[in-house]
């Protein structure tokens, strides 16, 4: 079998391109990466929002190329089985791919209000009331899983789809100065102590490439 290739845009910008990386991780499916320069059309449409559909991440595998982030999920479940992406339990995995599903397609706001910046701190920053709901919505989600698994992560002791989905999120709200709720903090933490996004994160602080349209949350 082919080796398996992810292509990949700024780790530092783009949070599909994490949530690709962090799903191959989960599988324990070994793979080389490439990255796409943030210079290429394509990928800076991505990254900006101004793309109709996201290229990038994208798997390439045994003559195959999956570059839609849920298809790389099941994709990767398909293959490795025993990896355990999903919940073993049928209600719980049908949840998974349900929240999974949700940060896939919506929360606009928040993407839109705070896109990704790992390297970016911005204390005091202001959250409007659209992206605020979309805040409110996605730790309602955490809230309600950790209630159901009794954590560390959404679906117990164990990381899945769910919380590949979500990290990015996490970063978001460290980026924004965004305050947890004392009952989701214990779940933030837990991601944010993920040893690869810690992994990605680092790696990310030494990227060299500046998309200025993106840093304009700085100035706030």
């Amino acid at each position: 079998m082919a080796e398996a290739k992810l292509l990949i845009s700024s780790r530092n910008y783009s949070s599909w391109s994490l949530r690709g990386w962090l799903l191959l991780r989960l599988s324990g499916l070994p793979f080389v990466e490439e990255v796409v320069s943030t210079d290429d059309p394509t990928a800076r449409a991505e990254l900006l929002l101004q793309a109709s559909s996201i290229r990038v991440p994208c798997l390439i595998h045994d003559g195959l190329e999956i570059w839609d982030t849920l298809a790389i999920a099941e994709y990767l479940h398909e293959l490795q089985p025993e990896a355990g992406m999903y919940p073993a339990e049928r209600a719980a995995r049908a949840l998974c791919r349900s929240i999974a599903g949700e940060m896939h397609s919506g929360f606009a706001a928040l993407r839109s209000s705070l896109p990704q910046n790992l390297r970016a701190r911005v204390p005091g920053f202001r959250v409007w009331s659209s992206a605020q709901a979309d805040i409110d919505r996605i730790t309602a989600i955490w809230r309600e899983c950790l209630e159901r698994s009794g954590g560390p992560y959404l679906f117990g002791d164990r990381l899945t789809v769910a919380d590949a989905m979500y990290a990015p999120v996490v970063m978001r709200f460290v980026t924004y100065d965004v305050a947890l709720h004392r009952d989701v903090q214990g779940y933030g933490r837990a991601i944010r102590e993920w040893p690869d996004l810690m992994r990605w994160v680092e790696e990310a602080r030494r990227e060299p490439e500046t998309i200025s349209e993106l840093e304009l949350a700085s100035d706030f």
